[in-house]
């Protein structure tokens, strides 16, 4: 009878989150030099994400091809704000996604992709990234929605894409100022 009570408790909890509004964010790096039309061919490499991601181990291709609408990529090998041995250098649990690409405009810059499988409890996930270009430089721009994350709050969610988004913007320009030698 425990067990029953428990799985009613459980998916109570889980309508809980469900009916709650769905939380939305908006990150952004600004890169002083490097132009959007240098910038966006890192992040139109759908499958590439590990190269630029901080902790994430891998990103390979399941099905479909890197950059058409449809294909989807396995992320696994990445922290997040809530792993509970955050000071431990080896992970208990292995945090991993399934991303499938939505949209891609290359010409406006942009796409957008969902979260169709995990571990990490990411229900309804949706997100754009876009490259806007500016007069000395370029602003990229992540925004994202998400159904409430059971162990997780906003500001955790936030603070995981915007530091994210922070390292990724760091090592392509230093990959471009790589290629400028």
């Amino acid at each position: 009878m425990e067990s029953a009570n428990i799985d009613h408790a459980t998916s109570h909890m889980n309508q809980k989150v469900q009916n709650q509004p769905k939380w939305q964010g908006q990150a952004c790096a600004d890169l002083a030099g490097p132009k959007a039309d240098q910038i966006w061919p890192f992040l139109e490499d759908f499958f590439g994400l590990a190269k630029w991601f901080p902790t994430l181990a891998t990103c390979t291709p399941v099905e479909g091809v890197s950059g058409q609408p449809g294909c989807i990529r396995y992320c696994a090998g990445f922290r997040t704000p809530v792993d509970r041995d955050i000071g431990n250098t080896e992970m208990t649990t292995l945090n991993w996604t399934k991303q499938k690409l939505l949209s891609i405009d290359p010409a406006a810059k942009i796409f957008s992709y969902s979260i169709v499988d995990g571990n990490v409890g990411f229900n309804s996930y949706v997100s754009t990234v876009q490259v806007v270009p500016k007069e000395d430089g370029c602003r990229i721009v992540w925004n994202y929605e998400v159904q409430p994350v059971d162990g997780w709050k906003p500001e955790d969610l936030d603070q995981f894409i915007g530091s994210g988004l922070w390292v990724m913007a760091e090592r392509m320009e230093g990959a471009l100022l790589g290629q400028a030698k």
